[in-house]
Formats: structure tokens, sequence, C-alpha cells
């Protein structure tokens, strides 16, 4: 039995614009192609909002799956924790539209940036929460709406990102069987610049100047970026699997940050993981930053790649720069 109550994922929850934008697409207004793409990043799509759809109307959307999934009700919710770079407004937070949505009048909410790494920084978060008995039930959320910051004239970028969310509720388990194993969670704020939106908030705020250069949209070093990605994958997952002393044999499915499947493909390789433990879905919605691992952890569940009792190890890495990890038994 664990000494304290262990955060568990008991629901789980999903939500992704029905609007698709295939390779075939950006080559009628990118100088790109579907080969081009697909070699280098291995996606041949991505999701993308319409009008009225929001990174709170997708995270909310996620939240009701994952309430649904876990048979509770948002009023049974302690905590809102929405990991996200893409902000409804600079303020307030989207989170509080998010418990605006759903009506969790009980629950405390906030919003958390760490990028690519969000959601996994959120669960840490939430898990302390849970472990220290301070709250029960917590809504952990990623949402992005990326592609509103898509600069459609970088080709090196605009073939990356895409839109949705994912979302999961952690509930206290005394059980000792299921619930969060293993958190780590680091950062290197020298590398701010490998990818970011240089205008916007305090430091550079918007105006004509700023619009007309095109400063509002992310921007990335990519080549910096891959090493980076390559070095902290390989990095995490040596680190998670040490720390609770598991063997690749020991775990079930490795749900990491869909990033680039290059990236995925040789870092696991390094460590000795095998492809087929690895849960890959980025050909079919991009990077979607913080959505990323909670969109493909519902899915391998989805698919039964996973179920209760299943052990997983999740990684992300992202800008900040970030990275972190999280071993947990479903």
């Amino acid at each position: 039995m664990p000494d304290s109550p262990r955060a568990a994922i008991k629901g789980l929850g999903v939500a992704v614009p029905d609007r698709v934008l295939t390779n075939t697409d950006l080559e009628s207004f990118v100088d790109t192609s579907d080969e081009w793409i697909v070699q280098r990043t291995g996606i041949r799509q991505r999701r993308v909002v319409s009008n009225g759809q929001t990174t709170a109307s997708l995270a909310a959307d996620a939240a009701k799956a994952a309430l649904n999934d876990a048979g509770l009700d948002a009023g049974e919710l302690d905590l809102i924790i929405c990991a996200t770079v893409c902000p409804e407004m600079i303020l307030p937070a989207t989170a509080c539209f998010i418990q605006s949505e759903l009506a969790a009048t009980r629950a405390a909410a906030f919003d958390l940036n760490a990028a690519c790494s969000g959601w996994l920084y959120a669960l840490t978060v939430a898990d302390q929460f849970i472990r220290t008995g301070t709250y029960n039930r917590v809504l952990v959320v990623g949402s992005e709406t990326l592609t509103r910051f898509t600069d459609y004239t970088d080709r090196a970028t605009c073939v990356l990102f895409g839109d949705g969310a994912g979302a999961a509720v952690l509930e206290a388990d005394d059980s000792g069987l299921r619930g969060i194993l293993y958190n780590v969670m680091h950062a290197d704020g020298s590398g701010w610049d490998f990818i970011h939106v240089p205008a916007g908030g305090a430091r550079e705020v918007a105006s004509h100047r700023t619009v007309a250069e095109r400063k509002h949209f992310i921007k990335m070093r990519g080549r910096d970026v891959y090493k980076f990605a390559v070095e902290k994958m390989q990095w995490l997952l040596a680190d998670c699997t040490k720390a609770c002393g598991l063997s690749p044999d020991d775990v079930d499915l490795v749900v990491p940050h869909q990033v680039n499947v290059r990236i995925i493909k040789s870092a696991t390789d390094k460590v000795g993981l095998p492809l087929d433990k690895v849960y890959i879905n980025i050909d079919r919605y991009g990077n979607t930053s913080a959505a990323s691992i909670p969109l493909a952890l519902a899915e391998a569940r989805q698919d039964g790649r996973i179920g209760v009792g299943s052990l997983v190890l999740l990684v992300a890495f992202g800008a900040g720069l970030t990275w972190a990890g999280t071993v947990v038994r479903l």
C-alpha cells in the first residue's frame, strides 16, 4: 500500500476539429510536397479549427468526454488545470472559461504554460495536490489552437502544427494498484529562442509594426530543436525506467509527445525500446503541443493498446526549453 493516495487516471477524453488539412492541401499554397513532409516529419494531415471553435471550446468538449468516461459530474471536481500556449485571452485564464462551461462551481482553476511539456507539468502538479490530500478530483486538460499562430508563408513550420484537446480526470486512489508512480520535470531557459512567438507579450507589445513583421507567429530553429528533442527524449526514457526499476519488457506502452516520427524512432532505438511499444499518431494530427500526449493516450486506450493495469511511460519536450516524464499504472 502507498504511504499516501496516488493520483489515478479515472477518465480520458478528446476533442478535435472536423476540418482536415492534408499535405496535398498545403501543396496548393506553400512550396512543399507530401513526400517532403512525410519523409521529414511523418505527418500526413492535421486538424484545424473552424470559426467559432477556440482553445476553451475544444478543452470543454474534451473535459466533458473525460468526465463521462470517469462517471463523474463536473460539480465533483476540486481543481481544473489547463495546459496551453494558445490561451483564450491574455487574461483571464482559459481554465476559468472551461470551469464556466462545465458549471464546475466547486473547482479552482488556473492555466499552466510549459509548451509541449505542459500536460505532463500539469499532471505532476495535480499529482502533488492529490498526494497531499489537498484535492481529491482534478481535471487536467491540454488544449491548443496552434494553427491560429502558424505562419502559412513559412514552409519550415506551417506543415507541423495542428489543433486539438485532450483531458484526464485524476482521482485519489489508495488501492496501491493504480496511479502515477513517478514524475520528472526540467527546464533550460537559455534555449528560449529555439521555439517562440516574438511579440504579443510584455517584451514586445502588439503594434502595427509587429503585425506587419509577422511577429505573432511561431518561430523555430529547426535543427536545434531536433537535436534537443532527441537528446531529451532519450534521457527521459532512461531516467523514468531507471527510477522505477523497469526494463523495456516491463513497459506496456510509451506515449511520447508527437513532435516528429524521426525523433521518436531515433530516441527509442537508442535506449532499446522496440517501436511496437511506442504509440504514434502524428501522421493524423501533427504536433498539437500540450494536447499531444492526452490525445494519444486516450486514442491508444480506444485502440486496445492499453487498459486498466497497463504500465505506461509518458515523455514530452518543448519550448522553454522544457522536458518532462511520467510513469503511470492505468
